[in-house]
């Protein structure tokens, strides 16, 4: 199978982190490509789309019917993206999130079905995974899920609600993120590892709570890859099946990014400062052979290659202010 039988693909919130990244891909792959944002954050990520030949682009509202029903039209892939992202944002806009990631969704795959479009790829998160029983082992695809704050939730329910469809002809596939780092044409300041080497380098104290805990770590570009695999494999490969995205190396503690962090920053080891925290939190290490094995996926890049960049985009002023609001979600 190639990009010219999922040849026009919908992505919603593609001016986001990892929309952004996922446009150029599929772009520089054959695909053509629309997208549908409220630009909320701003739509600079996607200026350098805007002359391809197979790149539109349609602001609005994956709430709206109306506006599904116009983006949908011609499409024969969706890769569903647009969401309110990450615990912070879902816990201040608890009601929106719902809105959202639960009610949006829903209402998007079922046009999607209508109108008899065949391979949807959700976004979903490791976070489903919320704190492991055995922190020496591994989660798959078969743990349980633990989802401990209202972002997850809705991340697993939408997931139940996909793969309970059975609907013939359609393939919806799960894509469970490992916690994404690296550059982006729009760039966030809000998630672990770009967190951490901004703080550093710019010489800041850098509180580190539940030094203890694992999470899995993965580039937005081999994120953008795992969706890209995800609309070109065959139908029996993924339809109705979750996979969990990223490397089984890839599995950090917080205590390891400082540590990979300050290999670079040798110079800010005394800006750091661990706090215990040993209360329930989101605790687990990601087995991700699955999709190794059935969509031949590899992680390209590891955390050391995404601190390396962020650092030297910082050092070269490319990123002059990461303080700036348009870099995080809240």
């Amino acid at each position: 199978m190639n990009a010219n039988d999922y040849n026009k693909i919908l992505i919603t919130g593609g001016a986001g982190y990892i929309g952004s990244v996922l446009t150029g891909l599929l772009l520089r792959s054959g695909f053509k490509v629309r997208v549908i944002d409220n630009l909320l954050f701003g739509g600079e990520s996607l200026l350098g789309y805007l002359s391809h030949p197979g790149f539109e682009f349609v602001q609005g509202d994956v709430c709206s019917s109306d506006d599904v029903s116009k983006v949908l039209k011609g499409i024969t892939g969706v890769v569903h993206l647009a969401a309110i992202v990450g615990d912070p944002a879902c816990k201040k806009n608890p009601e929106l999130a719902t809105k959202i990631n639960k009610s949006a969704s829903e209402m998007l795959c079922q046009m999607s079905i209508d109108a008899e479009i065949k391979r949807f790829v959700f976004v979903s998160t490791c976070s489903n995974y919320g704190k492991m029983d055995d922190s020496d082992s591994y989660v798959d695809e078969n743990s349980s899920l633990n989802p401990i704050s209202h972002y997850a939730e809705l991340k697993v329910g939408f997931e139940k609600y996909l793969l309970a469809l059975g609907q013939k002809d359609f393939a919806p596939v799960c894509l469970r993120f490992a916690t994404a780092y690296g550059l982006s044409p729009r760039p966030r300041f809000d998630l672990t590892v770009n967190e951490f080497c901004r703080e550093l380098y710019l010489g800041r104290q850098l509180e580190v709570y539940g030094e203890q805990f694992w999470r899995p770590y993965c580039h937005t570009r081999d994120l953008a890859n795992a969706c890209r695999l995800a609309l070109m494999v065959p139908a029996e490969k993924v339809a109705y099946q979750t996979f969990n995205v990223g490397s089984t190396n890839e599995n950090y503690t917080k205590k390891e990014l400082v540590d990979l962090i300050l290999s670079k920053l040798p110079h800010r080891k005394d800006n750091v400062t661990f706090v215990v925290k040993k209360e329930d939190s989101r605790d687990y290490r990601v087995n991700c052979d699955k999709i190794r094995k059935a969509l031949k996926f590899i992680s390209v890049y590891t955390v050391r290659n995404g601190i390396e960049e962020i650092i030297m985009a910082m050092k070269n002023g490319i990123i002059s202010n990461p303080d700036s609001k348009a870099y995080r979600n809240l």
